[in-house]
């Protein structure tokens, strides 16, 4: 099968060969250079067969030093099994041994028994005067003499202990008699303990005079503390460990020194809240002085005499932090009032982490990570605070701007007569005043208090536009039900109109005060604040603008008989409706000299415009038709005429009166009433150009003071009126006329 697979691969090889040698040869020239080929070929060959051979030499090498190393093994296999074999017979021989040496180690622990007994003889036959000797020592403060004697009294104890506990057959009557007799003992330790806590409550005075007593407890600590390592490694070994032992001193000595702390904390406070209204602001800043003082110390005398392992003025940190948190919020829990919230959250946020305590230039080397890491309350008690101050402030907001309500509406119905200077009223400011001064209060805390803050104020502002609203819309219909219950209606509206302009301009000034340079807003807040001030704004505005209304309600409740007076059968000639519309509007704008300039301003735009509904009103009601073309023109005069009288009359009121003239609608509808037959369509179709809106039935009315013309002509030219596409709404669109009139049929 080999031989088989050899003549194949021969046969491959010559079949690759020749086709090799044919693409050769193929190539352009390369037929003259057959010999070159040939000894080139038989050059590589040569080469090939070189590095073949030095490779199967190299792996027979490799083959060689295996087979040596493999003799080698086998030797060393044969000589360990052959120490096994001695190690097993040797074996055999250890129980006969062990029994043989029974009395030798026997003998042996009497020995070690007697040894220790020797050696502890001195404190077996005076346990009795070592105790009272060493209680007089804790007495007179000699800890170390204390702590010595004490070590001797328990080695002695404990090598006994451990002799028996060596012992095959121990004997509880032995251990128990053992330790009745070493009991005074281990009320020694319990004593010696209690100075020591004593002597650590008190470090951070002790230090101050005697840094000495301090060392000396803490050597004691340090001794029991490796006391402790070597009876816990004995008890690993061995399975015994003394009496009393572990006993964590040092963890006992940081409790103490903790417990101390939190004593100290909870003592600075002196007063209660029925005390001193502002017990908590002392108590605080009390708390800073007494942290800061006490921190100093640690870092100036507790650091020189504590073991640097205790990494003491870190833990001493640690400590005061997590017993002023719990005693903080203890605190919380029993309640707080008023600006307590504030006063807490502030000094949280604001004094613990600041110059003045944590991050002081003596502290804040050792401070730096807690600053960043570790707050001094838990957030869900900050947010709980921070939502509680919040609801309370509300409740306040509610309060406040309800009884600001209820003082107004007082004074509204009240019969004592204002004074005329005084036409703004206060509760405007009194309102801005009070969310200012929370606002003021919060940013002692952070910029997202004071942002909730400043929206839920903002809405609480807008509600109460929608109560004021509703006490306005009273307040005027009790008026006009019977004038004489509101004897100065006229002054409270004029206070009403200003003040809501004013909590419009106060909402603006305390948006910028507060919504610029704060980089804690997301934009998307800021950009909901915005639209709220704008909505508190809307809101005003357009209460300011309804109070306006109400206000001329009263002026053309009055002047309704004279706009009635006009286009009437003796009116023609007469100039009484409109003189007395003149003197009756300017006595209403001496009281109204009271306005803002932006509401006096837009208290003439509104009569500028009522004048023109009323005089269109009266001048289209169908009261009287001018018979004939002269008739007509002696009217467009004196319309004209009176047209100018109003407009002089206001213009003297308000020298920038803003706006398209609507006086410009009369004047148009002149120039029908005394154009001739041949302009008329001229002049209607000039109408519905420049007023779009104005309707045929309207026309109409208009047409009707023509009594010199045909009405058949009349209706048929308003007919075919061409009118164009784009409507604009105007003041025909809001005429009303007191009732309808079938002008098709004259």
């Amino acid at each position: 099968m080999e031989s088989l697979n050899m003549k194949e691969i021969e046969a491959e090889a010559k079949e690759s060969a020749k086709k090799h040698v044919t693409t050769i040869i193929k190539k352009h020239g390369k037929l003259e250079k057959v010999d070159q080929i040939k000894r080139k070929i038989v050059r590589q060959k040569g080469s090939v067969e070189a590095q073949l051979k030095s490779a199967i030499q190299q792996q027979l090498d490799g083959v060689h030093i295996g087979l040596e190393k493999l003799k080698e093994a086998q030797y060393q296999v044969a000589e360990v099994d052959k120490d096994l074999c001695k190690m097993a017979d040797v074996f055999t021989q250890v129980p006969s041994l062990y029994q043989k040496l029974t009395v030798v180690r026997d003998e042996n622990m009497k020995h070690s028994q007697y040894m220790t007994a020797r050696e502890n003889l001195k404190h077996i036959f005076t346990v009795p005067e070592s105790v009272e000797k060493t209680k007089q020592w804790i007495n007179e403060g000699k800890l170390l003499h204390t702590h010595q004697c004490l070590r001797d009294l328990e080695n002695s104890r404990d090598d006994l202990l451990y002799e028996l506990h060596k012992l095959p057959n121990q004997s509880p009557h032995d251990k128990s008699m053992l330790k009745a007799y070493f009991s005074d003992v281990e009320k020694l330790s319990v004593l010696l303990e209690k100075q020591l806590r004593l002597v650590l409550s008190r470090t951070l005075n002790t230090v101050r005079k005697e840094p000495t007593v301090i060392v000396t407890a803490l050597r004691i600590i340090e001794r029991e503390e490796k006391a402790d390592e070597e009876a816990l490694k004995q008890e690993k070994q061995t399975g015994f460990l003394p009496p009393g032992r572990p006993k964590r001193w040092k963890r006992m000595a940081f409790e103490v020194l903790e417990k101390s702390v939190a004593t100290r904390i909870e003592g600075t406070q002196i007063e209660e809240r029925s005390d001193n209204k502002n017990w908590l602001i002392t108590y605080l800043e009390l708390i800073r002085q007494l942290i800061l003082e006490d921190l100093r110390v640690v870092k100036t005398l507790c650091v020189p005499c504590f073991p640097p392992r205790y990494n003491i003025i870190h833990e001493y940190i640690k400590m005061y932090h997590h017993c002023l948190s719990a005693h903080l919020q203890e605190v919380i829990q029993n309640g707080l009032e008023g600006n307590e919230y504030v006063t807490v959250l502030s000094w949280v946020h604001k004094t613990y982490f600041s110059e003045e305590l944590l991050c002081h230039h003596d502290l804040i080397e050792f401070t730096s990570n807690l600053v960043q890491n570790d707050p001094l309350l838990p957030k869900d008690v900050i947010t709980r605070l921070q939502n509680e101050y919040l609801s309370n402030m509300e409740n306040n907001y509610a309060e406040w701007m309800k009884n600001t309500l209820i003082s107004e509406k007082q004074e509204w119905y009240s019969s004592t007569e204002p004074q005329v200077s005084h036409t703004s009223g206060t509760g405007p400011i009194i309102i801005f005043q009070m969310i200012d001064q929370n606002l003021q209060v919060t940013k002692t805390v952070s910029d997202r208090l004071t942002f909730e803050a400043l929206k839920r104020g903002i809405d609480h502002v807008i509600r109460y536009g929608g109560s004021y609203n509703e006490a306005i819309f009273e307040f005027k219909n009790t008026y006009f039900s019977d004038r004489k219950q509101v004897p100065f209606f006229t002054h409270h509206m004029i206070t009403i109109v200003n003040n809501c302009l004013q909590l419009a301009d106060l909402s603006t000034q305390l948006e910028k005060q507060y919504l610029t340079g704060s980089s804690e807003i997301k934009e998307e807040d800021k950009n909901s604040a915005i639209e709220k001030f704008s909505k508190l704004r809307t809101v005003f505005i357009e209460l300011r603008n309804k109070s306006g209304i109400y206000l001329l309600e009263e002026l053309f409740l009055d002047l309704e008989k004279y706009f009635s007076d006009l286009f009437i059968s003796n009116w023609l000639g007469s100039s009484v409706a409109v003189d007395t519309i003149c003197l009756t509007t300017d006595d209403y704008f001496q009281d109204y000299s009271g306005l803002a300039q932006k509401n006096f301003d837009y208290i003439v735009y509104e009569v500028r415009r009522r004048f023109v509904e009323k005089y269109l009103v009266s001048m289209l009601s169908k009261k009287v038709s001018f018979k004939t073309y002269q008739e007509c023109t002696k009217a467009a005069r004196q319309v004209s005429k009176e047209v100018n009288q109003l407009k002089d009359l206001l213009s003297g009121l308000c020298k920038n009166i803003n706006g398209d003239d609507p006086f410009k609608a009369i004047m148009v509808l002149v120039e029908v009433l005394k154009s001739d037959d041949d302009m008329l369509s001229f002049e209607l179709h000039r109408v519905v150009e420049d007023y779009p809106d104005i309707s045929d039935e309207q026309l109409l009315r208009l047409m009707h003071l023509r009594g010199d013309l045909s009405w058949s002509d009349v209706k048929d030219k308003v007919t075919h009126l061409i009118r164009p596409k784009v409507v604009i709404s105007s003041v025909f669109k809001s005429l009303v006329f007191p009732k309808l009139v079938n002008l098709f049929n004259n």
